[in-house]
């Protein structure tokens, strides 16, 4: 596979170079790079450049080109090492046997890793057929994420500032739910910024997007007025439009997701909250006692967004409580102490709001109860943060980069590590290739007891120690140890460690608190009792031993005998930022050994993000510190593919052409022999091949699968032609044989008819009562039909038993594959799919919300209609006409579109949250009415095609009724007359379509009547309903949440649904 006289540049695998040394393999990069060639293979490992411009390979067009292709075919690219991915998800990777999949993407701040990742998993959904509204919401996943966790830095303008990990489940290669892992998000960034660094992206997007109204609403400012944008201002103005654009994204993704209004709107009022707990002013008197000067305008508004008193919010910001022998004793903090509290309370927030969104994304999109573990594969996708090396690096550059050491580890493990060993212990001959081993420096960070982790969980125990302490600690115990190098000056808080990317010099300000990230019991207390719901729900839940958050109804209980009994007192130990991160590292390097690995390494072309410039030293020094070098000998001269005896021959015996074939190596070497594979070895318990010889024996395969559909398909033509003709004889003898029949009975019909006549002729005797019998039918002349007639009636109805299955695909929308994912089924309707249900469903949530706001249906509104029936409606409309049908083989719509030559059909499915959404297509619209107003001004993205002419009913018909409940429908089947009269003493009036307050407001719950709220106007009331069937109580009237009014979960039609309010 050497390849030593190719030109400079047109190798895409580098693995494939006779002679290879640092400067050609820069050469190589460079030529490819400065020819838009952004990807390039080291064997089976993809090196991807960051054009930091959209080079236009990504699209649909490439999509298509890398579907279950074999590597060799294409260029290489990153959907490639998507499709490797799904393929060893499949069939179960060539190297372990493993199925679960993993992708490691790694790289500096800047190289493109969160870029690379969104591209791996649009493949991965494209490639398991996805368009479903479950994979769309996993694809709005990373935006979501994107905008609360990343922010611009000297190094990225997109950085992540927190790491996770995607783990996609599949069952039989469809994706059926999705889970993320979240690392250690840099809280800090949200009261400080480094100069020419930005807060994180939501803020801006706020400041650009929301409406004067919302921003009224949230008590916003300008940007340039809030203390914790520092550097953020000019970027607020300069990127308005973009901004505001990413908002309107962002709010899409969050409807498609399944965030309700409810909380977004909560969310919005938290992060206002956030921004304006910086403008809160704090200062000293003559005792050095903090107090708050002139911010009670801040103070009122942070207190009103999150649900919290503004007198209990000053005295958390400026004194605490303490006991001693019953006594309550008041510390007053100083002005230093009172600025820590409230940047303290502000990133707490943040970070735990931000814990909640991934928690509620996991919750939305985790597969089916009902399905097993053992029954799923995954894929999982890790980005995180990249190494960094700033001007000042604090301590979360220091995890930052120790989780990067990580998986360097990692990469150097699988690379270089156990194939070596792999190579000794089954007998190959080997000569050993060099790599630089980080192990040593892992143990710096996270031996024990003696480590860098740990020394400062230590100091943190001390209330007397500081940073310095700090340092002088890691001064005193790894003096001798060559990766840590101390200050000169012995008074400075700075201590240097020579990481595998290079020397980086950390500043210990801050280690202590920033690892404590503790938070005063009484603003935990003051803000579990917010009566903002969710501010209340995320203080009230528990952080992990992973620092992730865990919300109360998903926590796992203790056994009683695990509790502590009463009057004792159950010691906790807090765990700190360190102690958890180091354990979120343990428990990811376990979820990425049990998989089998794919590894992108991204390169930064140049420290300015600037397109179409590649300096020289910048990359060179990315190449040394990866080991690139190193691992392209190994990949050129080892056996990146080793299976067991027995998984080989399983997987390729059909390659052998041999019907017997024993597992072991005698029949490797037989299946190797006859593909004509060289430059493989046998071990004692394995076989060692070439990266490249996974793509010849698929090759193989491929080439065999076509040409046994080949022969299956004249095979199949064969028995088609020869079924026909025998059903064509068939046929015609059962033909001949009914003409015989119907001759047989019209002689035998004439020859009693005969008889008949002589016998009324020659006896006049004959009863009158015999004749009168006849025409009665109480004597029948029975004839025996033959034994074909009986076949040809039991043909005749399995003929028509087909006819009937193939009508019903009429119903069926195919033109986007339906894999609807639901986390608990909850349908109350009926079998889903068939015509009843579906009638039921609607007059229980659509039938109100399908109208319009004068309470009629649209002219392009249709019924419960087949699909042929909608072509036909639409035959003779022009191009562009289109209408929309309640589809009977799910609880859903379909839009039926006359385009060129044919009718195209698209799903339209509900979100969680009661919206409305064409799938396939990104955007989320509140009704109907909205969805057909888009798509008449802008096409439908995968076809090109506009709503332009609505079609409406035909003549004389009206193909919506059924779904129109009638007078005596419309409260449900046995609702006694006492009961709707109770309705109307409540002071509900009654309609054609139900019962509703008269003054258009609703009763205020008990929960509005504590808070001192309103009754709410009636677009927030609730929905009410009667059920006739409630046990042995009877009827009764039930109240649904406002919440579960706009999801309209109102269900069963026997219920007499009802929207209305009741009056206060």
């Amino acid at each position: 596979m050497d390849n030593p006289d190719v030109p400079i540049g047109q190798t895409n695998d580098l693995a494939t170079l006779g002679n290879l040394d640092e400067k050609i393999l820069l050469g190589e990069l460079k030529y490819r790079y400065n020819h838009d060639k952004i990807y390039t293979y080291v064997g089976d490992i993809l090196v991807a450049i960051n054009p930091f411009r959209d080079l236009g390979i990504c699209g649909q067009k490439h999509a298509e080109m890398y579907k279950n292709k074999i590597r060799v075919d294409n260029p290489p690219h990153i959907f490639a090492v998507s499709d490797a991915a799904y393929q060893s998800m499949l069939t179960g990777s060539a190297v372990s046997g493993k199925k679960n999949q993993c992708v490691v993407i790694s790289g500096e701040s800047g190289a493109g890793k969160t870029e690379s990742t969104k591209f791996i998993i649009k493949q991965v959904i494209e490639l398991c057929k996805g368009k479903s509204q479950l994979e769309q919401q996993i694809l709005q996943v990373n935006p979501l994420l994107e905008a609360f966790g990343n922010a611009q830095t000297t190094m990225n303008d997109n950085s992540s500032r927190f790491g996770k990990y995607i783990q996609l489940k599949f069952k039989d290669g469809k994706v059926m739910g999705a889970k993320i892992s979240e690392y250690l998000l840099e809280k800090s960034r949200v009261v400080f910024q480094n100069k020419g660094e930005e807060n994180f992206h939501i803020f801006y997007y706020m400041l650009a997007g929301l409406t004067p109204e919302q921003q009224k609403k949230y008590k916003m400012q300008a940007a340039d007025k809030y203390n914790y944008l520092t550097n953020g201002p000019s970027s607020a103005k300069t990127k308005q439009t973009k901004m505001k654009d990413m908002l309107a994204e962002l709010s899409n993704a969050m409807d498609l997701v399944g965030f309700l209004d409810e909380e977004q709107d909560e969310m919005y009022s938290v992060l206002a909250a956030t921004l304006m707990m910086g403008q809160i002013q704090l200062d000293a008197n003559e005792d050095d006692a903090a107090f708050i000067k002139g911010s009670d305008q801040a103070v009122s508004a942070v207190a009103e967004l999150i649900g919290i008193n503004d007198e209990e919010l000053k005295q958390v910001l400026t004194f605490n409580l303490s006991s001693a022998r019953g006594d309550v004793f008041q510390r007053n903090y100083t002005k230093h102490q009172a600025l820590d509290a409230r940047d303290a309370m502000t990133k707490t927030l943040y970070g735990r709001l931000f814990s909640w969104i991934v928690n509620k994304v996991n919750q939305l999109l985790a597969p089916e109860l009902s399905l097993h573990v053992s029954d799923t594969t995954e894929i999982g996708i890790l980005d995180i943060f990249g190494f960094e090396q700033f001007q000042t690096n604090s301590f979360e550059q220091m995890c930052i980069n120790l989780a990067n050491e990580q998986l360097q580890y990692f990469f150097n493990q699988h690379i270089f590590l156990l194939e070596q060993e792999e190579y000794k212990n089954e007998g190959i001959d080997w000569t050993y290739v060099p790599f630089v081993n980080n192990q040593s420096l892992l143990d710096l960070f996270l031996a024990k007891p003696i480590g860098v982790l740990g020394l400062l969980d230590e100091e943190c125990l001390f209330p007397k120690a500081t940073d310095h302490t700090f340092v002088e600690k890691l001064n005193q115990n790894f003096a001798r140890n060559h990766h840590f190098i101390k200050a000169k000056n012995a008074t400075s808080n700075n201590f240097s460690i020579d990481h595998y990317a290079g020397r980086v010099e950390y500043t210990a300000n801050l280690f202590l608190e920033k690892n404590r990230d503790t938070l005063p019991s009484k603003v935990m207390q003051m803000l579990r009792t917010s009566t903002n719901d969710l501010v209340s729900q995320i203080f009230r839940g528990t952080v992990t031993r992973t620092g992730t958050l865990a919300l109360q109804s998903r926590r796992r209980r203790t056994r009683k005998s695990a509790r502590p009994k009463l009057g004792t007192r159950a010691t906790v130990k807090k765990m700190t930022v360190g102690a958890q991160f180091k354990n979120s590292l343990s428990v990811l390097m376990e979820l990425l050994n049990l998989s089998n690995p794919h590894f992108v390494r991204c390169i930064k072309p140049n420290t300015s993000k600037a397109a179409k410039l590649f300096e020289d030293k910048f990359v060179t020094a990315q190449l040394r510190y990866t080991g690139m070098l190193e691992t392209t000998r190994i990949r050129r001269l080892g056996y990146a593919l080793r299976p067991q005896f027995a998984d080989f021959v399983r997987r390729y015996k059909v390659l052998a052409r041999s019907a017997k074939l024993s597992e072991d190596k005698h029949g490797c070497v037989k299946i190797l022999k006859t593909v004509g594979l060289t430059d493989w070895h046998v071990g004692k318990t394995k076989l060692f091949l070439k990266y490249y010889h996974q793509d010849q024996l698929e090759e193989h395969m491929q080439k065999l699968g076509r040409s046994a559909m080949h022969i299956q398909k004249i095979v199949r033509g064969f028995l088609a032609r020869c079924r026909y003709k025998a059903r064509v004889k068939k046929a015609q003898q059962q033909k001949d044989e009914m003409n015989a029949f119907l001759l047989q009975l019209a002689k035998m019909s004439l020859d009693q008819q005969h008889k008949l006549s002589k016998v009324m002729q020659g006896d006049k005797k004959i009863p009158k009562s015999f004749f009168e019998s006849i025409r009665r039918g109480d004597k029948v002349i029975k004839i025996e039909a033959p034994a074909v007639q009986i076949r040809q009636d039991a043909n005749q109805k399995g003929d028509k038993e087909s006819s009937e299955e193939e009508g019903d695909d009429d119903d069926e929308d195919d033109e986007i594959i339906e894999d609807e994912f639901v986390r608990i089924k909850q349908n109350l309707f009926g079998k889903e799919g068939t015509r009843q249900a579906s009638v039921h469903w609607f007059k229980a949530t659509q039938s109100m919300a399908a109208r319009d706001k004068m309470g009629t249906f649209a002219t392009w509104f249709h019924g419960i209609i087949t699909r042929r029936r909608a072509e036909d409606l639409l035959a003779d409309e022009p191009i562009g006409s289109f209408l929309i049908r309640v589809s009977e083989s799910r609880f859903g719509y379909s839009l039926s579109l006359k385009s060129e030559g044919r009718c195209k059909h698209f799903m339209i499915d509900l979100t969680p949250t009661g919206k409305y959404i064409v799938v396939g297509e990104m955007p989320v619209f509140k009704d109907l009415q909205g969805l057909v107003k888009f798509y008449q001004m802008k096409p439908i993205s995968a076809f090109g095609d506009v709503l332009k002419q609505p079609c409406g009913q035909a003549e004389n018909e009206l193909d919506y009724a059924e779904l129109l409940a009638d007078r005596k429908d419309k409260r449900g089947s046995g609702v006694p007359s006492s009961l709707i009269k109770k309705m109307k003493d409540k002071g509900m009036e009654d309609n054609e379509e139900g019962f509703y307050s008269p003054d258009g407001y609703s009763l205020g719950s008990p929960q509005d009547s504590r808070q001192g709220k309103p009754p709410r106007p009636v677009s927030e009331a609730s929905y009410l309903y009667v059920d006739p069937s409630n046990g042995n109580e009877g009827p009764q009237i039930s109240k649904m949440s406002r919440n579960s009014a706009r999801r309209s979960a109102v269900r069963e039609n026997k219920s007499g649904i009802r929207r209305g309010s009741m009056d206060k």
